[in-house]
């Protein structure tokens, strides 16, 4: 892909997205004073995974993967239990997953775009007893390990992994899904930035995911627009 192509990929919306989010989360890191250099990093790589995701590109399959490593780390630096098995154990593994079905199934030979696929009811009555009880186990677990804010981390659990297999399954409420999750992580964050305040980039960086897991729903739709209608 020669320069311009690569630039052109892109719209002039998502480059100020992208180059947007990069910028405040940076900011923030360094307005944060006590500097933690994995948390930026996690963060930056996150924030870059979400636009691919957004354009149906699977390397943002593979930047998922390279997050959940690092996002891991952070969490388990802060005994946020809940969020490192979720990341470690199941939104990495879901990711590859969904990196080998998006490979596999492009809306077109030799196209970086993922085919979108419709919900039915059996996808959906597997989607409602798989998270529900992915949320019972883990509820468990997380009580077990003594997770910090457990409601608010098991919440999260349910809606990563409501998330984690409409992504596996390509459909566009993966985003929706997530932006729900994005919102109870700001919550979880935030209450971590009060105590430790160099944890305050991972604030701004779920609050640009919020921002880009909305614009991947919208960014989607019109995608399964296009395909349907084989522009």
């Amino acid at each position: 892909m020669n320069l311009k192509k690569y630039l052109s990929y892109f719209s002039i919306f998502e480059w100020c997205l992208w180059l947007g989010s990069l910028t405040v989360i940076t900011l923030s890191f360094f307005l944060g004073g006590n500097f933690h250099i994995l948390t930026l990093t996690a963060s930056l790589v996150g924030a870059s995974a979400l636009i691919f995701l957004a354009k149906g590109n699977v390397l943002g399959q593979f930047l998922i993967i390279i997050f959940s490593l690092l996002y891991g780390v952070v969490s388990w630096e802060f005994k946020y239990y809940g969020e490192l098995i979720t990341y470690i154990f199941m939104t990495l593994p879901s990711a590859a997953v969904a990196a080998v079905t998006w490979l596999k199934n492009p809306s077109e030979k030799g196209k970086n775009e993922v085919a979108v696929a419709p919900l039915n009811s059996k996808k959906i009555i597997f989607l409602l007893l798989t998270t529900v009880l992915t949320t019972i186990v883990f509820y468990f677990l997380l009580e077990y390990f003594q997770t910090a804010n457990l409601l608010l981390s098991t919440i999260s659990i349910a809606t990563s992994a409501l998330a984690s297999l409409l992504t596996i399954l390509r459909s566009p409420y993966y985003a929706l899904a997530y932006a729900a999750n994005d919102v109870v992580l700001i919550g979880l964050w935030t209450l971590a930035s009060i105590e430790i305040i160099s944890y305050l980039p991972m604030v701004f960086c779920f609050i640009a995911f919020l921002i880009n897991d909305l614009y991947g729903f919208i960014s989607w739709r019109r995608m399964e627009r296009r395909q349907l209608s084989g522009d």
